[in-house]
Formats: C-alpha cells, sequence, structure tokens
C-alpha cells in the first residue's frame, strides 16, 4: 500500500541534494558520516562509495572523475531545461532500484543494459560468502526478485537515509540499439512465447493486414516494423505502461527525481563497472564479467533494422526516445531518414 507521506519526495540538485516536503538537505561529508554512523557499518576503506566519489583524497580530479562529472553535470542541465514540473516519488518509482547495504550502494537495472551481470555481481556482493563467481550465477536466478531487495521494501526514513547517503548509479545505453535489442531477445527467440503470447498476439492482431490464425495465436513471428507501430500507436501507454525492456530509461530510473553518482555507459562498459566496484572498495573481491562482444546488438545492426521503417515512424519513435537522446548524451542516428529541425 502507498504511503503519501512517505513518497512526498523530490530528489536532484548536486550531491544528492533533495526535498522532503518542507525540508531540504544537501548532501556533504557530514552527513554521509552521519549515514554510515546511523547505519552501523565501517566500510573498508574508513569511507563510504559516496566518499569516496566526492571527498577522494587526489588533488586533481582523475579522468573517470572527470567523466562522470560531466555525465552528472548535462543530466542536471537537461533536467533543468525540459522538467517543468517535479512532481512526487511513489512507491512504484523506487521499484528498479536494487539496495546493497553492506556496501552502501543503490543500482537502479535497466533491462537490455547489461542488468543480469550487475544483479550476479550485486548477489555475489550482498550474498554473504554464498556465491564466489558472477557467472556461476543462472541468469534466470538473478532475476528472481527475492534474491535481492529493492528500495521500494524500506520503511520512509531508511529510504531517506539510503537515498542521502548511499551511491546511486545506472547504467544506459543508446537508445535505438537497446531497443533493437530487446526486439531480438523477446520476439526472435522461439523459448520466449510467455511475450509472444502477451505481446505478440496484440501486435499481430493490430497491426497487421489479415493476418493468418496460427499468428493470431502464437503471435511469435512480430516483424520489427510491426513492434514499431506497435510503440508508436497511442494506444499503447493508454492501457498499461511500457514492458520495462523497451520502457524508456527516464521512466524506469527517474534521473530528474533521483539524483544518480554515477551514469555508467554500455558503450564503456568494462571501464565504468569498475570505477563503480573501485568507489565501493571491492574490486578485488569480485569482477564484472566481460561480455560477448559478438553477440551485441551494435550501430550497424540497428541501422539495418531500421532501413525498412519510414521517415514517418521514425520520428514518432524518437519522440518517445526523445528525453533518453538527451538525458544521457547519446546523438540522433546518422541512418534516420528525417531532420529534427
Amino acid at each position: 500500500m502507498r504511503n503519501p507521506q512517505l513518497y512526498r519526495l523530490v530528489l536532484g540538485g548536486c550531491l544528492g541534494s533533495f526535498i522532503i516536503v518542507i525540508f531540504y538537505f544537501q548532501i556533504n561529508l557530514k552527513s554521509a558520516e552521519q549515514g554510515t554512523r546511523w547505519a552501523g557499518w565501517h566500510w573498508k576503506s574508513g569511507r563510504s562509495p559516496l566518499q569516496m566519489l566526492y571527498h577522494g583524497d587526489q588533488p586533481e580530479l582523475s579522468i573517470p572523475q572527470m567523466t562522470h562529472q560531466a555525465r552528472r553535470e548535462l543530466l542536471e542541465e537537461v533536467c533543468r531545461s525540459y522538467t517543468r514540473k517535479r512532481r512526487v516519488l511513489v512507491q512504484e518509482d523506487l521499484k528498479h532500484l536494487i539496495v546493497d547495504d553492506q556496501h552502501g550502494l543503490l543500482y537502479c537495472y535497466v533491462p537490455k543494459v547489461a542488468c543480469t551481470n550487475w544483479k550476479r555481481v550485486l548477489m555475489v556482493l550482498t550474498g554473504g560468502g554464498r556465491y564466489s563467481d558472477p557467472l556461476q550465477i543462472p541468469a534466470n536466478e538473478a532475476h528472481v526478485p527475492s534474491n535481492l531487495r529493492t528500495l521500494s521494501e524500506y520503511s520512509p526514513g531508511e529510504i531517506n537515509q539510503r537515498l542521502r547517503s548511499y551511491l546511486k548509479f545506472v547504467f544506459v545505453r543508446e537508445p535505438f540499439e537497446r531497443l533493437v535489442s530487446a526486439y531480438r531477445n523477446k520476439f526472435t527467440r522461439s523459448y520466449n512465447t510467455a511475450f509472444h503470447k502477451r505481446y505478440g498476439t496484440k501486435i499481430v492482431r493490430r497491426h497487421r493486414a489479415d493476418p493468418r490464425p496460427e499468428a493470431l495465436e502464437r503471435g511469435d513471428d512480430v516483424s520489427f516494423e510491426e513492434f514499431v507501430r506497435y510503440l508508436a500507436d497511442p494506444r499503447t501507454q493508454q492501457e498499461e505502461p511500457l514492458n520495462e525492456h523497451w520502457e524508456r530509461v527516464h521512466s524506469l530510473c527517474h534521473p530528474c527525481l533521483i539524483h544518480y553518482d554515477v551514469v555508467g555507459k554500455y558503450e564503456t562498459l568494462e571501464q565504468d563497472s569498475r570505477y563503480v566496484l573501485q568507489l565501493a572498495g571491492v574490486e578485488h573481491e569480485v569482477r564484472f564479467p566481460a561480455s560477448a562482444q559478438s553477440a551485441r546488438t551494435s550501430e550497424d545492426m540497428a541501422a539495418r533494422f531500421f532501413r525498412n521503417i519510414g521517415p514517418l515512424y521514425q520520428r514518432k519513435l524518437y519522440s518517445l526516445y526523445r528525453m533518453d537522446f538527451l538525458l544521457f548524451n547519446y546523438s540522433a542516428p546518422a541512418y534516420l531518414k528525417f531532420r529534427l529541425h
């Protein structure tokens, strides 16, 4: 059940400042230290990951620090420019934020952006020695909700404390490459019968002329063009939220309401993952698994999928994902057949 008093909060601003009803908190060294004492934890380095990020000992910023500072600043600038009215967070907004209390981490998982491997890593970190190698954890086990806690499961005070004093990070990806990856995984793999039944049959019924009876029953042969028409159809979002595999990152993780300290990118996955683990002081305990480059959806592959999408639907789709392009500094793909301005 939602608690309106709990979720009347808006987060944003430098170093995770936020407003809770009428109280304003500015995260600084003192508040982070208080958060550590409140939880009763003692970080191995003597500092929490949040303190390591903002109060390091280096006199000059390292390249990773400068990279992530630039990403934070751009994110905040876009939020200021395009968010006219800040709404309040509700319980549903916190369901993608995974909590690691032992290391002071909050991770917003985004499907099709290495979230399986990040869940595996967090299971190693929070498993109390049950796991040692992320790749030994089956992918389906990594997605079992009970294996990791989300922020929505905590009390009001615990939520506020974690938002103030934990390192908040998210990983993002070029929107159309992520979209093509989701289509390939959910609609071209024979084992994804649940997606075929729930979404494929609806897409075939609405967006295919004279569909065969077996297609209406199975929904296992949806084309990318039909998938795009489904996403661009106003009825799709009116009926229910988009599935998390193709929902916009800004709708899953709310970066204009929650201040993310690290915005990792799929294109620099290895470096950015190592940086997060270094901030948490666990880079020698667990390594982020390397993924097979050959299986990834690349820009060239996305361009091939968009080849048969006309300018009208390309424009509609870009409008749908526009905020993700802007917030995370992705340029409109060169293969698009329409002009943005």
